[in-house]
């Protein structure tokens, strides 16, 4: 007989599983820690691996009765934290083996509308995935014009922000803006240029303000540094990223404290200080979705997924990461 799935399940499709399970190589055993559980997709696959043992990890209280069902299931090869990736240390008594991001939004907060991330919603503007500390709506109707503008400008890298963030400060001095398809018609007034059919006029805005609700660029860099400091010498760390903001601090992560990073100069001989090598040699490749599933799956169009082995050297702090990104970090900082 078998076990009716839920909408969760339906809905959410885990991008990139066969190349996943080709990396990771799961039939080997280990244990494996999915930060981004969502529903499951990636979890399920590696516990069809008798050896292997899951931790799986989301800050999404939406997902936990789904976990709960896995948990049940496999009682002694799976078990779930409601936590955000800077917690990641409370999950785990022991280093792991591997370490999975799926980052951004998941199908599950997307459909339901609800939550205020999709553009089809009229509903309250939320954006929240859990463990938040404030609204989209508090944002749009707290912060000054200045502050909306750079969150939406560098968050969001939108060309526009200026005149949206002008727009949505006019818009509630004269009524309060509760609804997303408030919110929706005043970035279509304010956007300058017509979008292609494809691209929603809101992408870019909606991106910022879920981004600064959530805290996700201080939560990644907080992960995948606290993801290093538990992998086991050899262990593998593995990042699918959806935007360029993400994939630009993966990708600075891996390259820059690994035995191959950059040298300052070509006359130089290579300086492999342990305080700085974290990763084995990082070959700078970026693993896209294949044909099938970009027709299967859309949401993988714009996936970028890339990973990296843990060296066996001493955890350092990788202050140079905090100081690349430290503009990021300072935005979600501010409060609404």
């Amino acid at each position: 007989m078998n076990t009716q799935k839920s909408s969760l399940e339906f809905s959410h499709f885990p991008v990139m599983l066969r190349e996943v399970i080709q990396i990771l190589s799961p039939k080997n055993g280990g244990v494996f820690v999915d930060c981004t559980f969502g529903g499951g997709g990636y979890t399920k696959a590696l516990l069809k691996f008798s050896k292997t043992k899951v931790i799986g990890i989301d800050r999404d209280p939406a997902v936990i009765n789904l976990a709960k069902k896995i948990e049940i299931k496999f009682k002694n090869r799976f078990k779930f934290f409601n936590l955000k990736f800077s917690q990641l240390d409370k999950a785990l008594k022991k280093n792991a083996d591997v370490m999975i991001f799926d980052l951004g939004l998941s199908s599950i907060q997307l459909n339901n509308l609800k939550r205020g991330f999709s553009f089809k919603s009229k509903d309250r503007l939320d954006m929240t995935m859990g463990h938040s500390n404030t609204s989209a709506q508090e944002v749009v109707n707290n912060l000054g014009e200045k502050q909306l503008n750079y969150i939406i400008k560098i968050l969001g890298e939108e060309n526009d922000a200026k005149l949206i963030a002008r727009n949505i400060v006019k818009a509630r001095s004269e009524k309060k803006i509760t609804r997303v398809d408030e919110l929706v018609k005043i970035i279509e007034k304010s956007k300058k240029k017509i979008f292609p059919k494809k691209i929603n006029p809101s992408t870019k805005t909606f991106q910022a303000l879920r981004i600064f609700v959530n805290k996700e660029i201080t939560e990644l860099i907080e992960g995948i540094i606290k993801a290093t400091k538990l992998l086991k010498p050899g262990g593998k760390i593995l990042v699918v990223s959806f935007h360029s903001i993400e994939d630009r601090i993966v990708k600075f992560f891996f390259t820059s404290f690994s035995k191959n990073q950059t040298k300052s100069s070509r006359y130089f001989p290579e300086d492999h200080n342990l305080n700085t090598v974290l990763f084995e040699r990082y070959k700078n490749k970026v693993i896209k979705a294949s044909r099938k599933e970009l027709f299967e799956n859309n949401p993988s169009r714009s996936a970028k997924l890339r990973f990296a082995t843990r060296s066996n050297n001493e955890f350092v702090y990788p202050k140079k990461l905090i100081q690349k990104f430290r503009k990021y970090l300072d935005i979600e900082a501010s409060n609404a």
